[in-house]
């Protein structure tokens, strides 16, 4: 059965630090299995690349590997994200909201048809850090058994890959506002909160309802005429509060 592709050229695979060469192969491999194209790679750790070993595992997606984006920063890897994921296997509530791997996946599948979607992987031994899975909207927690709950670095990707790939889809999601354009609109709406909680000394609650509001517009997926009315919201209240 054939799979259409437009939607997969939306979905950027991005590997953050990678240590292993072999790892980053296998995962070039691994996201030509299911029919997608992009990888992208934040400081990996190996000088030179492509290496021949990447090449070697990479065997048959050499051209996913070859056209493989490598970024100095985090920051230049979203830059054109609508929607950014992150994969874990730690969870808690400094790591924002979790989904499961099915959930997930369809959560991409619907918002990559318009827009384009990261979708992070941490290092091999670390993940992703908090800093990291900040700038998601939601994480993914892929279940293992618990003997042997930690997925090798190529697994992970082959296995989100697979679940987005043959996910259901359905029609309607409007093009969305990019990571870039709403961490901006963050930067402002955190100012105005600092006006509004300083004089309290609620310093540890501002940050709280931060994280949280920057969970939530990142997971609405907000249209640009919604990021200009929040934008004049904000406005009006700095102005009010004597910022800005």
């Amino acid at each position: 059965m054939g799979i259409a592709i437009g939607w997969k050229k939306n979905l950027n695979f991005v590997l953050v630090g990678p240590r292993e060469a072999g790892n980053i192969g296998a995962a070039a491999r691994a996201i030509k299995n299911m029919g997608f194209f992009n990888l992208a790679l934040v400081t990996p750790k190996e000088g030179k690349f492509p290496s021949d070993e990447a090449v070697w595992y990479a065997h048959g997606a050499e051209d996913v590997l070859a056209a493989t984006a490598v970024y100095a920063s985090l920051a230049d890897a979203l830059r054109d994200a609508a929607l950014v994921v992150g994969t874990t296997r730690r969870t808690g509530r400094h790591r924002g909201p979790v989904l499961s791997i099915k959930e997930a996946a369809a959560e991409i599948r619907q918002r990559a048809a318009r827009n384009r979607v990261a979708v992070l992987f941490g290092r091999e031994d670390r993940g992703l850090l908090n800093k990291e899975t900040a700038e998601c909207a939601f994480l993914i927690n892929i279940p293992t058994d618990q003997r042997a709950m930690s997925l090798n670095l190529a697994q992970a990707v082959l296995i989100t890959a697979y679940e987005t790939a043959f996910s259901e889809f359905r029609a309607g999601l409007p093009k969305t506002v990019t990571h870039q354009e709403l961490a901006l609109f963050c930067e402002r709406l955190d100012k105005v909160l600092k006006l509004v909680y300083r004089p309290r000394g609620d310093r540890d609650l501002e940050a709280k309802i931060m994280k949280n509001l920057k969970h939530l517009t990142a997971r609405a997926g907000l249209k640009d005429w919604e990021l200009k009315m929040l934008h004049g919201l904000v406005s009006q209240l700095a102005e009010r509060l004597g910022g800005e």
